[in-house]
């Protein structure tokens, strides 16, 4: 049986940050980078799960599902602020709002 080797874990952690770093930079659209942010903060989780399990150690998988309850709090905070957005200017479009005047 093939165990997975913890640089396995940290080569696919650092390529979906970079997923997500690439999502932030390039897109345009307000709720893809949201979505891009989200990647990275996923990636960050897998990492710190990744180096918890090789240390046989359970303290970074509890401050995982701590990071996962605040990312669940963050996502209503951030979907309400898109969503007020998007009624005031009907548009997602970075460039679009970037002057918040009315």
């Amino acid at each position: 049986m093939n165990a997975v080797s913890l640089q396995e874990y940290l080569v696919v952690s650092a390529l979906l940050f970079c997923l997500g770093l690439l999502g932030v930079i390039v897109r345009r659209n307000i709720l893809v980078i949201y979505m891009s942010l989200e990647l990275m903060l996923n990636a960050a989780n897998l990492a710190l799960a990744a180096f918890s399990r090789f240390n046989n150690n359970l303290n970074g998988q509890v401050l995982v599902f701590f990071i996962i309850a605040v990312a669940a709090s963050e996502v209503a905070v951030g979907l309400a602020l898109i969503v007020a957005l998007y009624r005031r200017r009907q548009t997602t479009h970075v460039e679009d709002l970037a002057t918040l005047r009315l």
